[in-house]
This record gives structure tokens, sequence and C-alpha cells, in this order.
């Protein structure tokens, strides 16, 4: 498959649109566990992005560029930790994507490989500590076993956004373990971590912007 700047910068205005639409669900879950603001933040943090993508990054073809831009501008516009998480998974999956207009299989399976490795080296979280992390490695395993049998991207994505499904929904029976939330105990069980919801909820709209691309 095929992947242009254009269907890039399409993806990140999915994103852009997902998030407001999710805006309320995604505090709903965090009021049950921390601050209540992961939705308003993700909010902020991808309307600048937004910003970005309607003035400087309009006509850039350079797709490691359009990711460097999103994740030092998220980094900017979102003090919180989900700040550095996404902008460090952006940079470093932006070197596969460096000097190209079109991404091939390959390229995308690196990137992917790279964003997901980068936040894990940032936030230090691991698998059962109820993070985003329990939503990024079965993503992360899962497309690097299937891209190995098949060398097929959207085959292999598509098996690793039902492998981050089923870590989300796996948050669910976790107590918290790490920031505010883990001071509730036995209380934080019976409710989706926010972030490895939202983290869910971009790869799958990755997956649905991709689908969308091969159609036209």
């Amino acid at each position: 498959m095929k992947m242009t700047a254009e269907d890039l910068k399409t993806f990140l205005k999915n994103v852009v649109v997902m998030i407001e639409e999710q805006k309320e669900y995604l505090c709903e879950l965090d009021r049950k566990l921390g601050d209540g603001d992961h939705g308003v933040t993700m909010s902020i943090g991808w309307q600048a992005v937004n910003e970005k993508l309607e003035a400087e990054l309009k006509d850039e073809q350079d797709c490691g560029k359009i990711c460097i831009t999103t994740g030092r501008t998220f980094l900017s516009a979102v003090g919180s930790s989900v700040g550095p998480l996404y902008a460090t998974g952006f940079m470093r999956g932006a070197k596969a994507f460096q000097g190209k207009s079109e991404l091939t299989d390959v390229e995308l399976k690196d990137f992917w490989v790279a964003f997901v490795e980068g936040i894990k080296e940032r936030g230090k979280a691991e698998v059962g500590d109820k993070t985003m992390i329990d939503t990024l490695q079965p993503t992360l395993e899962s497309l690097q076993t299937n891209f190995e049998k098949s060398n097929d991207f959207l085959a292999a994505f598509s098996k690793a956004v039902i492998a981050a499904e089923q870590g989300m929904e796996s948050t669910k029976e976790m107590l918290s373990k790490r920031g505010r939330s883990s001071r509730l105990g036995e209380r934080s069980l019976g409710t989706k971590d926010p972030g490895a919801t939202s983290a869910y909820l971009i790869l799958d709209t990755f997956l649905t912007t991709i689908k969308s691309a091969q159609v036209a």
C-alpha cells in the first residue's frame, strides 16, 4: 500500500475531529480515576496541531517534518504528562518518514514501532500499570509479528488494532499503579484507563484513514 503526505495530514485532521467527539467521554473516564481533564487536555493538544495543519503544514509534503511539527506542537500545548509522551512518539516515528512524501509498508511499520517504543522509553510504564502502555504494547507485538509474516502493513495493522482494543479493555480489571489514580486502590477497578482509551481511538482512527485512502 501507499500513503501520501496528504493522507498523513488527513489522519491528523481525523484525530482532531475524533478527540472533539470523544472529549466528554474521556473526561468522564478520567473523573473516575484522576483529574477529570484528559479529554480537555487531548483537545487542547490536537487543536494546536490543527492550527499548524491549516497554516504552516498546509503545503508540506515531507512526512517527517509533518510528524516532527505535530510532536513539538503537542508538547508546547500540553503541559501534563501526556504531552511529552505523544511528542516523543511522533518525533521518534518521524525518523522513518524523513524526506518522504510517499510512504511504503515498511516505513509505516517502522513509524509505529518507533512511536510506541518512544512512548515506552519516555513514560517508563509497564503492561499492567493501567496506562496507555496496556494499549500500545499489544499493538507493537501484534504489528511486528504479523508484519514479519506478511509484509502487508494494512493487514498487520488491522490485527494490531484488535490487539489494542483488547489491551484497552483489559485496563478495566487493573489496579492503577501510576499517577494520581494509584491512590484509589480497589476503587480504580471497573473503569477503563482514559489514556489507554484515547491511545486506542488514535490507532483506530489511523486504520480507518488508511482504509479510506486505499478505496480512494
